[in-house]
């Protein structure tokens, strides 16, 4: 008979699809077991609190309805390492004494952590220090983790771009138009190369790939001389200028965040080619939608393995999906590992095979 346990669970970084079907599957598998899981709210911020920020989860509170919802029910963040802490005076504090004090003071002997690659690093880092039993759950829409063949949060996003795409085609057809999509991709490419492929974009930009304003003209010229009097393009917002720089914006906080290459395409677009061009930044829709089935499915069964793996007595280990099968690779190794888009990969030869127009060879 299995001991007793009392597991912590949270998310952590950018929110995505699935997120609250990962909880679910947790809960449910966790009472199979008789343990008790603990949800602690926006992430390694809850644990600073004090009193700690948590709600107890039971069966009662993780029905159908919440897996049907996006975004997550416990919050999350994506700022403030706890081993750097910003203070208030712009010092920064090693707080992650006091994470480890929150988690004691839970009782929690086991934490699933729902992240990306930087979280699971700070929080493989806390859990080591403090002794507490760690697995984690890959979770970004850019699917940037290089274990994993999907992670959590990317086939819901390339979802929303492809069906951006197909109400923008519309548009774009009657009005005679070029219409840029700006879709996000923090460093690699992956949503706007599946997106455009589904979408029927005539040209992919990709942050993996040079490109050039004559190539992108040169297939907008291409189309209009067939007889069609409109294009797609799709961009990821990680994607050079043509002096090499990523287009950012900087926020009254002080971060700077991507944003601005689909409008500077847009504009170079309308110059070369004299086509009325019009761009579209879908930005954080793709993150706060409810989960298509495939991340429902993909999320609930890295929920299960995740506790599976605690009642085997494993740790610091991190779920992944390879082959058609769950997974389990030490952390270090899973975070040690980046996916950008291979250039030579399925994908981008399908693209060119497609006459799409994906960057200079």
């Amino acid at each position: 008979m299995t001991a007793a346990k009392r597991i912590g669970i949270l998310t952590s970084g950018g929110d995505c699809a699935g997120l609250n079907a990962v909880i679910r599957a947790a809960v449910h598998r966790a009472a199979h077991y008789g343990w008790e899981v603990v949800g602690i709210e926006d992430g390694t911020q809850g644990l600073l609190a004090r009193p700690v920020r948590y709600v107890n989860l039971d069966l009662n509170r993780v029905d159908g309805a919440m897996m049907r919802q996006g975004g997550t029910i416990l919050g999350t963040t994506n700022k403030g390492d706890p081993f750097a802490y910003p203070m208030a005076d712009g010092s920064r504090k090693d707080r992650s004494q006091e994470i480890i004090g929150g988690l004691r003071e839970l009782g929690v002997d086991s934490l699933i952590g729902i992240g990306g690659d930087g979280s699971m690093a700070i929080l493989r880092k806390l859990a080591r220090i403090g002794g507490i039993k760690l697995i984690g759950i890959p979770k970004t829409i850019d699917n940037d983790l290089g274990i994993t063949e999907m992670s959590v949060g990317f086939d819901t996003a390339v979802a929303v771009a492809t069906e951006a795409l197909d109400r923008l085609q519309p548009t774009a057809a009657s009005h005679d138009r070029v219409m840029v999509l700006e879709v996000m991709g923090r460093d690699a490419g992956h949503i706007a190369l599946s997106a455009g492929i589904a979408g029927g974009a005539d040209v992919i930009l990709l942050p993996e790939l040079p490109w050039s304003v004559a190539g992108v003209a040169d297939k907008i010229k291409r189309v209009q001389a067939g007889g069609r009097n409109f294009a797609l393009v799709v961009v990821s917002e990680a994607v050079k200028t043509m002096e090499g720089v990523k287009a950012q914006q900087e926020f009254s906080d002080g971060q700077k965040r991507y944003g601005g290459i689909g409008n500077y395409i847009g504009h170079l677009i309308a110059e070369a080619t004299g086509a009325e061009t019009r761009v579209t930044v879908l930005g954080h829709v793709q993150r706060g939608c409810p989960p298509g089935h495939n991340d429902r499915v993909l999320a609930s069964a890295f929920g299960v393995a995740a506790v599976d793996l605690l009642a085997e007595g494993k740790s610091d280990r991190l779920v992944a999906w390879s082959n058609r099968r769950v997974i389990d690779i030490p952390i270090e190794d899973a975070i040690a590992t980046y996916a950008a888009v291979d250039i030579d990969g399925t994908l981008v030869k399908t693209a060119r095979g497609l006459g799409i127009y994906v960057g200079d060879a």
